[in-house]
């Protein structure tokens, strides 16, 4: 399917202002182009943002319910296209197609979950110390918005940006990761059948550095949502700073699962290779490191061995398969460069570790559910994201020095502990450093009425979804009325 697509801007899909494109290929087979997509320019930013700008006041005097409705229309939309849109995770991100499935799912739920609470962001009554003054608070929308969106969750990440930054009554710029055009355009075509008013959502593809760089730079964006590197978001902030955009940053995760003594271990290894391997590693919240007591590795390890063995690696598209393709030839090279420093450290690879190449996977990204012991805290897999199917484990002789290892690093996404003892599980939320922990539970469960971000190098600004998705995108006015 090598067709030639558009940017969305003002209610019309049209081709850059220069003509460039670039190609998109599937992962699972490099050979195959699934389409190609505009190289935009500075001017077709521009465009984009000149559009929202006009359709901001029409937008945000409508009613919060007339807002609703539109959103409301697009969520319907999910349910008649979910197979294709299902079909066009699976062929440019590489996940099986039950994952991509998932996604949808979840991406319906978090949907619902924020148009409802959106309904019910209508600010704050307080008493007034002056007599016969009414006090109160109301949230209005910044204006144009920018959201910067990546390849892992190509449907669900833009659905938790957008739905909130609409609902308040902003307009947008919605840039997808290159890796995942199609995965944007089809979010897109939700709120178009829908009858979205022109310019209220637009999207442009193409280079992070020319649109991002123009998102940031110009006075009439407000905010920029952005999901992706620690290095990306770092530069973003720092060119927001010139020009007082606020940001909003979900960045990298290096998330730790401590396994201790008296923890269900048949349960534990299921969950670590569930939150290490599913989609290739490459949720930001994958299991990256397991932290085990040193008393329990041996047979924790024999178990995570036989779990990872079971698995199937193969094109998503197909039913045995249990784990797709990593998302590209840049991931693959990268996660390919991470294993062998690994090696070179000393850490003792035990199982995977190469791309795979056989019969029908030769031109894919594909590359073995990966597990390496006596992998030390100061090793580069033990500190630096690696972001695939690699899984760290290192060994501690107690709680203390495993919380010592978990929160040695420069991220703090998501963390798990496995544990009976509920005095050592309180201990560990208490000092875990992690904008999302779990007990008992993977380091990559989450769900939409909480929010959702990361401390130290993995997040900054207000966190996204729950009530604080609505706070990014929104400032407080505060109204006095003397009657």
């Amino acid at each position: 399917m090598d067709t030639v697509n558009g940017n969305y801007i003002n209610g019309r899909w049209a081709s850059s202002s220069d003509n460039r494109t670039y190609e998109q290929r599937n992962p699972a087979d490099l050979t195959e182009i699934t389409g190609r997509w505009p190289k935009s320019t500075v001017q077709d930013t521009q465009q984009a943002i000149q559009a929202a700008e006009r359709a901001f006041g029409p937008w945000s005097a409508l009613t919060v319910y007339q807002r609703h409705e539109y959103l409301r229309k697009a969520l319907e939309v999910i349910e008649k296209n979910k197979t294709c849109i299902s079909q066009m995770i699976t062929r440019e991100n590489g996940k099986t197609l039950k994952e991509s499935q998932m996604e949808i799912e979840s991406s319906r739920k978090e949907m619902e979950f924020l148009m409802h609470e959106g309904l019910r962001m209508a600010g704050t009554l307080m008493p007034s110390r002056v007599e016969g003054v009414l006090a109160y608070s109301i949230r209005v929308p910044l204006g144009v918005v920018g959201i910067i969106s990546p390849w892992n969750f190509p449907f669900n990440v833009p659905c938790r940006k957008v739905i909130p930054a609409l609902m308040m009554g902003n307009t947008c710029i919605f840039k997808p990761t290159n890796l995942t055009p199609g995965c944007g355009a089809e979010f897109v075509k939700l709120f178009e059948q829908a009858g979205l008013p022109a310019g209220v959502l637009n999207m442009v593809t193409g280079s992070g550095s020319i649109i991002g760089g123009e998102l940031v730079a110009n006075p009439a964006v407000k905010a920029v949502s952005f999901t992706g590197s620690t290095e990306v978001g770092r530069q973003i902030n720092q060119s927001a700073a010139a020009t007082f955009t606020r940001t909003q940053l979900e960045m990298g995760g290096k998330n730790p699962m401590i396994v201790l003594a008296d923890a269900d271990l048949e349960k534990a290894a299921d969950d670590a290779v569930l939150a290490g391997f599913a989609c290739a590693g490459q949720w930001c919240t994958s299991t990256s490191r397991i932290i085990l007591e040193k008393s329990i590795a041996g047979d924790f390890l024999t178990l995570l061995l036989e779990r990872t063995a079971r698995i199937t690696v193969g094109k998503g598209t197909e039913e045995k398969t249990r784990m797709g393709p990593v998302c590209g030839q840049g991931q693959m090279d990268s996660i390919l460069a991470a294993i062998e420093r690994g090696k070179q450290e000393g850490a003792r690879l035990i199982a995977g570790g190469r791309r795979i190449s056989t019969e029908g996977l030769q031109h894919g990204c594909f590359i073995e559910p990966t597990l390496f012991s006596d992998v030390t805290p100061d090793m580069d897999l033990a500190q630096e994201e690696i972001f695939g199917p690699v899984l760290s484990i290192l060994t501690v002789s107690h709680l203390e020095e495993a919380l010592e290892v978990a929160n040695g690093v420069k991220y703090g996404l998501s963390s798990s502990i496995y544990t009976r003892d509920l005095e050592k599980a309180f201990r560990f939320l208490e000092q875990t450093e992690a904008g999302i922990t779990h007990v008992n539970m993977p380091t990559a469960h989450k769900e939409a009425q909480l929010s959702f971000g990361g401390v130290k190098l993995s997040g900054h600004g207000i966190p996204e979804s729950g009530k604080t998705g609505f706070e990014f995108f929104s400032e407080h006015k505060v109204i006095y009325i003397q009657y």
